[in-house]
């Protein structure tokens, strides 16, 4: 009888490889199978075991080690868990052990649900109509019982058959996983880690000024022609706790996909990502930044490709985490100002297609990695023409450039160009108008000057941002041409600089007194 038993436990398992189950586990020992499969945000585990039992409670507790064997992989399955739970043997238990076959829920992280179903001599007819209508089988069972030689040679044959294909998987999953050693991890973490020290010693890394001087993300400057920053801006981080999670994070990342892809291909990759992720800030943000976000980005964007190629290997490792905690990372990107999302989304996108040009060590397909790297071109040529586009005439670079003719003394061209900011109708017109105002005094213009600084204060009274300079140019220019509003300019001018000795000074000379 055994015999025939093992034949129709792995004619069972046959049968539902034909159903598209994958063979997850075997024990030919103990003659045990394992097999799963997902569909529909749901898996299905099926176990299939040759293993009798006289009494109940000897059953039951063969079914609360399934659960704890269940529990203990549920992180690897994904959707919905329902397990049915198929034993075969000559006899059943003695006792009443039937009410072990209605369904059972164990709640967890996961809610697992369990069906058993017991095949012996009286009951295999029943049961197997039960699990074939419980798994929805679209193949049943076509097996015919042979003679006891010729099962034998099936059960051994097919043994060896699963055995040996779940060992070569095995090996090939190894492999993947152990493809290179991390080298450039490392010098690419001491490389931003030596950087972060050379900036906090040279006026710190929170110091604007310092960030835009050693090559951070700032549009004006690239649009003066110094692309070259979103490769530079990779490698600065802005603080310690900026510099220390991305350090922590490119570290687990960056060893998982230095040995997937091996080294040069993790660095072409962290490479493209970075520049993909800071041609997307400049295209999307205007404020001044640095780190190695979108190139840490660019790795998970990597790992999502692996998981695009080796489906099963993903889900049963690392799939579901790194996916919650993208969305995770994402939603949380769009709600804190700080962060620079758009170098984060960027970084992933760039990441992907990068993955896909310098393709899995394995993967060799020469017509996707030639659209890939054609499409990495067009995204940062896409995003680079249209941050250009759009920054080209904003207010923030307007003033960048009013700042250098000043330094210049073009003062023509500071009206021309504060002119062309003023169109732009924002939050900036107060300070467009004292600039230019500036420029009429220093030609000489003094009524175009006085209509601009009055225009400016104007805008003035309805922000909490003031500018004391543009009050102190007013009140001198009101009292060169005798204007009695000097007196009221002039006191307003000291209340919002009254540590400056110039505005003391012509408040005293207006006035006629010192100021308290």
């Amino acid at each position: 009888m055994e015999v025939k038993e093992l034949y129709t436990l792995y004619g069972l398992a046959e049968m539902l490889e034909n159903n598209h189950f994958e063979i997850i586990h075997i024990n030919t020992e103990i003659d045990e199978i394992w097999l799963a499969k997902y569909e529909k945000k749901k898996t299905t585990v099926v176990r299939l075991i040759h293993k009798e039992f006289a009494w109940k409670n000897h059953f039951k507790n063969d079914i609360a080690m399934v659960f704890q064997r269940i529990k203990s992989i549920e992180k690897t399955l994904r959707g919905s868990v329902e397990i049915h739970n198929v034993y075969i043997a000559t006899n059943t238990p003695v006792d009443d052990w039937e009410i072990l076959k209605k369904p059972m829920k164990l709640k967890d992280k996961k809610e697992v649900l369990m069906k058993v179903f017991y095949f012996s001599t009286t009951t295999f007819t029943n049961e197997l109509d039960r699990l074939q209508s419980a798994l929805h089988l679209r193949e049943g069972w076509n097996l015919t019982y042979i003679p006891e030689r010729e099962m034998e040679e099936y059960v051994y044959s097919y043994k060896k058959q699963v055995s040996e294909a779940l060992k070569n998987q095995q090996t090939e999953w190894k492999n993947v996983y152990n493809y290179g050693k991390p080298f450039f991890l490392y010098l690419l973490l001491a490389i931003n880690v030596v950087l972060f020290g050379l900036l906090e010693m040279n006026g710190g890394s929170t110091n604007t000024n310092t960030l835009i001087n050693y090559g951070a993300k700032y549009n004006p400057a690239i649009l003066n022609g110094e692309w070259w920053r979103v490769f530079t801006s990779m490698f600065l981080h802005i603080g310690f706790i900026h510099l220390g999670m991305n350090m922590l994070a490119i570290f687990y990342l960056g060893s998982l996909v230095e040995r997937i892809y091996g080294s040069w291909r993790f660095l072409l990759i962290y490479i493209l990502a970075g520049i993909g992720g800071g041609v997307t800030s400049f295209a999307f943000t205007t404020n001044v930044s640095a780190g190695a976000s979108g190139a840490l980005y660019g790795l998970v964007g990597a790992l999502l490709f692996f998981g695009l190629n080796y489906k099963k290997l993903f889900f049963r490792t690392f799939g579901n985490g790194l996916i919650i905690l993208i969305v995770i990372n994402i939603v949380f990107s769009f709600l804190v100002p700080q962060i620079d999302a758009s170098a984060h989304i960027g970084g992933l996108i760039t990441g992907f297609v990068s993955a896909a040009f310098v393709q899995l060590p394995k993967l060799k397909r020469r017509f996707v990695s030639f659209s890939s790297i054609i499409l990495y071109i067009l995204l940062l040529l896409g995003f680079g023409v249209y941050g250009y586009s759009i920054h080209i005439n904003s207010s923030e670079y307007q003033l960048t450039i009013i700042e250098e003719l000043l330094e210049k003394q073009d003062y023509e061209a500071v009206i021309e160009q504060a002119s062309i900011g003023l169109e732009n109708n924002d939050n900036y017109q107060p300070l467009f108008l004292f600039q230019r105002s500036y420029a009429y005094i220093a030609l000489k213009e003094n009524e175009q000057a006085i209509t601009d600084l009055e225009n400016s204060i104007q805008h003035q009274q309805k922000s909490s941002e003031k500018i004391p300079e543009a009050y102190y140019n007013l009140a001198l220019l009101y009292h060169e041409t005798k204007d009695s509003r000097a007196k009221q300019m002039v006191k307003e001018a000291y209340e919002l600089k009254p540590s400056d000795p110039g505005f003391k000074d012509l408040y005293e000379e207006i006035i006629g007194i010192t100021p308290d």
